[in-house]
């Protein structure tokens, strides 16, 4: 078998053992939020702040949900990394946010989030505030769901058939799971322009 049958073999069996009953909890949470006039933050670091930046494009124009990702103000990010410390980046931004009770974080990452090991310690800070304040979190991570998996109120893990491709298969799947939900009937409003072309 070559790498690309390798890698397909492997993607064909990450959707066989996909919970969906984690997909419908997470569709469901996010709808709580919008139906509370709550605001959705979505983060991430490195392949996860591109998801943050295009599902917040989604969520907003299909879902009708609002929805903010840090890394849309390249000043203000930059500004805060510079001065304050990547560590606590996304949590002070969502303190200047005002995250409540009503809102939801979103997060996206490939491992979760370790204290104990120290890594992605931005997305963990992130989590702690949202938790501290009662809202609502959700995300999708690969390999055992790491403090996020520990944390959130609904969460989708993404199965590591191959640990050697935790990375690409869960960052691959992460863009096939958001534009599920946004697709989804519980979240879905408005239809996307070629859909709508297509159903004339």
């Amino acid at each position: 078998m070559n790498f690309t049958e390798d890698f397909l073999k492997c993607c064909s069996t990450v959707i066989e053992q996909l919970d969906l009953k984690q997909i419908d909890n997470v569709a469901e949470l996010l709808r709580g939020v919008r139906d509370k006039g709550g605001r959705l933050f979505v983060v991430g670091s490195g392949g996860g702040a591109g998801h943050a930046s295009h599902a917040v494009c989604d969520f907003r124009k299909l879902c009708n949900l609002e929805a903010y990702a840090p890394y849309d103000n390249v000043s203000e990010l930059t500004a805060r990394v510079n001065d304050e410390g990547w560590d606590t980046t996304l949590s002070n931004w969502l303190k200047t946010s005002r995250i409540n009770e009503k809102d939801g974080l979103f997060v996206f990452s490939v491992g979760g989030g370790s204290v104990t090991n120290e890594v992605s310690m931005n997305l963990v800070n992130a989590i702690k505030l949202a938790q501290s304040v009662n809202a609502s979190i959700a995300g999708i991570a690969g390999k055992d769901g790491g403090f996020l998996g520990e944390k959130a109120q609904a969460f989708i893990r993404v199965p590591n058939p191959q640990v050697e491709l935790v990375t690409p298969i869960t960052e691959g799947f992460q863009a096939l799971l958001w534009h599920l939900l946004v697709s989804h009937p519980r979240l879905q409003m408005n239809q996307a322009k070629w859909e709508s072309l297509s159903a004339k």
